[in-house]
């Protein structure tokens, strides 16, 4: 009897242990639950307050307890989840075609709503690209390349996350972001504006080599007009002193000359056979009795006087 009621009292603390196993669950402060009665929800846990709301009992993270073998738990994410959109081609207002990559940020605010509609993250992953693919075509194709990509960029996110949001709201969403990670011109468009941009580039460089080669000629003949211009007034004002010069040493040589014409005839002897009698340079074919070798004869620069010659038999 005593071997019975070991067996009995066994039996019955494992079925206490077991029913309160499974009568016991707990809610990390990262997590939201759902508990589920016959796949009915009955209750959410840890769940995010509404604004201006105060918050439930169960509103917490911590430890649980629901109907063994009845009550099922589903878990969510409380935290804030990513959402990756794939790669859109899109035609902006001017006509421009742009490869737009867009992603975005939300978090599960009301887990039952969020599992009578989309049941789990990959099924809420779907409907929520399909909403930020929607809305990217919807607020792009209203702006021009250079408004997204320059002007009004975080404006026109701004509005594209309000449009996701407003749709997400309704699956128990809330959009938190939404960013464009790029928005680039497609890449056969991206090619052929690098070759325009480059042959206008060189169009340009054409034109300025031909506008400084122009300069260039230019500033030589200014340069060549100047020099021509100062030789040729250099010239003049040499020639003018020159002259000047010369006319002074003929006013001196004739007034030399007038005060004492025969030294003066004798220095002009002097230097002329100074310069035309010099050494190993000079090569004369004239009479010894010509004009200019009478102070040769003479220191007076007469000629000498002729004596006749005796005559034969005298």
């Amino acid at each position: 009897m005593s071997s019975l009621l070991r067996w009995t009292f066994s039996i019955i603390a494992i079925v206490v242990v077991l029913f309160l196993y499974f009568s016991v669950f707990i809610v990390d402060q990262t997590e939201q639950a759902l508990v589920l009665r016959f796949g009915d929800p009955v209750r959410s846990l840890n769940t995010p307050p509404e604004a201006g709301t105060t918050p439930a009992a169960d509103d917490h993270p911590g430890l649980y307890y629901k109907l063994p073998f009845v009550d099922n738990v589903v878990y969510f994410e409380k935290r804030i989840l990513d959402l990756d959109s794939p790669p859109l081609e899109i035609i902006a207002s001017d006509q421009k075609r742009l490869v737009v990559d867009a992603f975005s940020r939300y978090r599960i605010i009301n887990p039952l709503l969020f599992y009578q509609k989309v049941g789990n993250v990959n099924g809420a992953a779907s409907r929520l690209s399909s909403f930020l693919q929607s809305a990217v075509r919807r607020v792009l194709g209203d702006a021009s390349f250079s408004d997204l990509v320059r002007d009004k960029r975080a404006d026109l996110m701004t509005l594209i996350k309000q449009q996701v949001d407003q749709e997400a709201r309704e699956f128990g969403i809330e959009i938190v972001d939404v960013k464009i990670r790029s928005a680039d011109l497609p890449p056969e468009n991206s090619q052929a504006i690098y070759q325009r941009m480059q042959t206008e580039r060189q169009r340009q460089a054409t034109e300025l080599r031909a506008v400084g080669e122009q300069e260039s000629r230019r500033i030589r003949a200014e340069a060549d007009r100047t020099a021509t211009v100062t030789v040729a007034e250099a010239n003049g004002t040499a020639s003018r002193l020159q002259g000047d010069g010369e006319a002074q040493r003929n006013r001196i040589y004739a007034d030399a000359y007038s005060k004492d014409p025969d030294f003066f005839a004798f220095y002009r002897s002097m230097l002329a056979y100074q310069s035309g009698l010099k050494s190993g340079t000079t090569r004369l074919v004239i009479s010894p009795d010509s004009e200019f070798f009478r102070y040769f004869g003479s220191s007076l620069g007469k000629p000498a006087p002729v004596t006749a010659a005796p005559k034969a038999g005298g």
